[in-house]
Order: C-alpha cells, then sequence, then structure tokens
C-alpha cells in the first residue's frame, strides 16, 4: 500500500475542505459587514489560523474573486439567456446592465475594488472586470450598428457606470425609488431616443 500516496490524497482533501469552509465563512461574513470586514475576523470566525486563510487567499482580492466566481457562472448564463431570447439589440442592452448591475452589489462595497481592479493588472479581479467589459462592449456594439445606442458611448464608461450607480443606491440619501431612477437615467444616457422621445420607463419630471 502506498501510504505517501495515500497521505498526499489527503492532505489535498483536508486543503479543499478548509478552502471551501472558508469561502462559505468568506460568503456570509461578506453579506453581513460589507467587504471591508477584517480578513482576521473571517479566519477567527472559520476556526482558521491567519497563516491558513492567506495561504489560500493571500488578500483580500483574491478571497473576492473566488466568491464571484460562481457568481461570474451565473452572470454569464444571463447573458446567454439575453443573447438567445432577445432581438431587439437596445432591450438586450438594458437586460445586460441590469444584470451586471445585480452581480456588482453582491457584496456592499464591492464596486470600489472592482474600480480599483481596473487600473491594476496584478489585481485577481481584473480579469473578471475585463471580461465583462468586452461581453459590455458585444452588447453595446450591436445596439450600434442599429442605431439604438449613440456612437460615441464606449463599454468601459458603461461599465463604470454600473459601478457608479450600483454604489449611489447604497448611499444614505438613496430611497426604494433610487435603483430604477438610476437606471433609467443611466439608460437615458446611451440610448438613441426614438422621435425624439425619451427613454422608455423615463418619467415625466413633477412639478
Amino acid at each position: 500500500m502506498d501510504e505517501t500516496g495515500t497521505g498526499t490524497r489527503r492532505m489535498r482533501t483536508d486543503k479543499q475542505r478548509n478552502r471551501v469552509h472558508i469561502l462559505e465563512v468568506a460568503e456570509q461574513f461578506f453579506a453581513e459587514q460589507g467587504i471591508s470586514g477584517s480578513m482576521d475576523a473571517i479566519a477567527k470566525r472559520a476556526g482558521v489560523g491567519p497563516g491558513t486563510l492567506y495561504r489560500h487567499f493571500p488578500n483580500r482580492e483574491a478571497l473576492l474573486a473566488a466568491l464571484l466566481q460562481a457568481r461570474d457562472e451565473q452572470l454569464e448564463a444571463r447573458r446567454d439567456a439575453i443573447q438567445r431570447e432577445e432581438s431587439d439589440s437596445s432591450a438586450a442592452l438594458a437586460q445586460w446592465l441590469d444584470a451586471l448591475s445585480e452581480w456588482v452589489t453582491a457584496f456592499d462595497g464591492l464596486p470600489e475594488p472592482l474600480r480599483a481592479a481596473l487600473t491594476q493588472d496584478t489585481s485577481p479581479l481584473a480579469i473578471t472586470c475585463q471580461g465583462f467589459i468586452t461581453t459590455t462592449d458585444r452588447f453595446l456594439g450591436a445596439a450600434q450598428r442599429d442605431g439604438d445606442a449613440k456612437s460615441w458611448v464606449r463599454a468601459r464608461d458603461l461599465f463604470l457606470s454600473t459601478l457608479a450607480a450600483a454604489w449611489a443606491r447604497s448611499a444614505a440619501l438613496a430611497d426604494e425609488s433610487s435603483p430604477e431612477s438610476l437606471s433609467t437615467l443611466m439608460r437615458s444616457g446611451w440610448q438613441t431616443p426614438v422621435d425624439g422621445t425619451a427613454p422608455e420607463g423615463s418619467r415625466t419630471p413633477q412639478t
């Protein structure tokens, strides 16, 4: 019997079990306290030493990237469904941006590290962000070719606008109508008006 091989497999199994447990604890911790919560507090709640936590996730960005992976897959599924079911390019772009908005609000405070990742090539979140900017560009390009989106709008700016709107929705001044209002405001910025009318969903200002 190869005891060395058995021991190695057991160590790998234990390591994977620890990783999954840390992710489960971190998911709940960030959901309760936002992403600014202490990494050491996560380790303590998970019942592991800080060294074990940092061996799996050397920094907060690496932990966030791992936590977002499942949500990345859900967002990609939404993308595929939109592409398959929505023939109107303007509506498809709006639906994608709504899905992206849900993704960036997975945890309180998430928009900031995502924004920072766009300027840090070494951030584990950077590849994820760039991938979704590329997807946004595809939806935007289709809408622009159909004349439904303004030609000067860029996918990167739409992504940043989504992050900004997500941050604003969690601000102290925001109320229950803020998400819809911000979404409509954002859409009015990229959508080409039809016959001079305002984008669908916009409201007449109250006097």
